[in-house]
């Protein structure tokens, strides 16, 4: 793997490798390679890693990161050497089996809050945005912002529009939006600025299920029209 990153501190008990600053498949796949090698392999005092667009946070114990690793000044410092050896091992995570996963969608008006702005910001009918929307499969790049949300990318430049001025107090759960070249499904009801344009009754997050989260990074999203 190549040794174009960067490792810092994140707070007392955490540490992050960045690998870039932008979406790239390339990026995320050495993050998610990182990630999977510690959930594999952890090392004394490790806790969990989470994945993002183009870099891995590595959360561990600090007192047993001490106990483990007496030789180093700090936590700090013996997770940067664990992480840089791993990063000296592991490869692209390509080998991984990718799941494509089928969402049905609602585009009503009344689950498609914002398609028609979207649509009028581009000079579209509701239609082509609905078609050029659904032809393409995104990959799920990281989760975050709730249990489940998941961002994806890209969207068409056609229909790709910045979130809105104005946030909504309330969006509701399984609606679907963009923001910029990205889509996301909103796991859970939430405050959200994305346009959203459609709506789910599939379940993203179900905390008590064998898998709490039904998309991972690394998956990939086909919206379909829901019949």
């Amino acid at each position: 793997m190549s040794d174009d990153y960067r490792i810092f501190s994140l707070g007392d008990s955490a540490l992050t490798v960045e690998f870039g600053n932008e979406i790239s498949i390339d990026l995320n796949e050495r993050a998610i390679a990182l990630s999977d090698h510690f959930e594999t392999h952890p090392f004394p005092g490790f806790i969990e890693t989470v994945p993002a667009y183009a870099s891995t946070t590595i959360f561990f114990d600090i007192a047993r990161v001490r106990s483990a690793f007496p030789g180093s000044e700090t936590a700090f410092e013996s997770v940067s050497a664990v992480a840089e050896d791993a990063l000296g091992q592991i490869g692209r995570a390509e080998s991984k089996v990718s799941r494509t996963i089928e969402i049905p969608v609602r585009f009503g008006a009344e689950s498609a809050l914002d398609i028609e702005y979207v649509a009028e910001s581009h000079g579209l009918s509701v239609e082509e945005v609905i078609d050029i929307f659904t032809s393409r499969t995104y990959r799920v790049f990281m989760l975050g912002f709730l249990p489940g949300f998941t961002y994806m990318a890209e969207v068409d430049d056609r229909i790709a529009t910045p979130r809105k001025d104005a946030p909504r107090t309330a969006v509701p759960k399984g609606s679907i939006g963009i923001a910029g070249k990205q889509t996301g499904i909103y796991s859970l009801e939430s405050p959200g600025g994305w346009q959203i344009v459609g709506r789910t009754d599939v379940e993203m997050f179900t905390p008590d299920g064998e898998r709490p989260t039904l998309l991972n990074p690394g998956d990939h999203v086909k919206f379909v029209r829901a019949k």
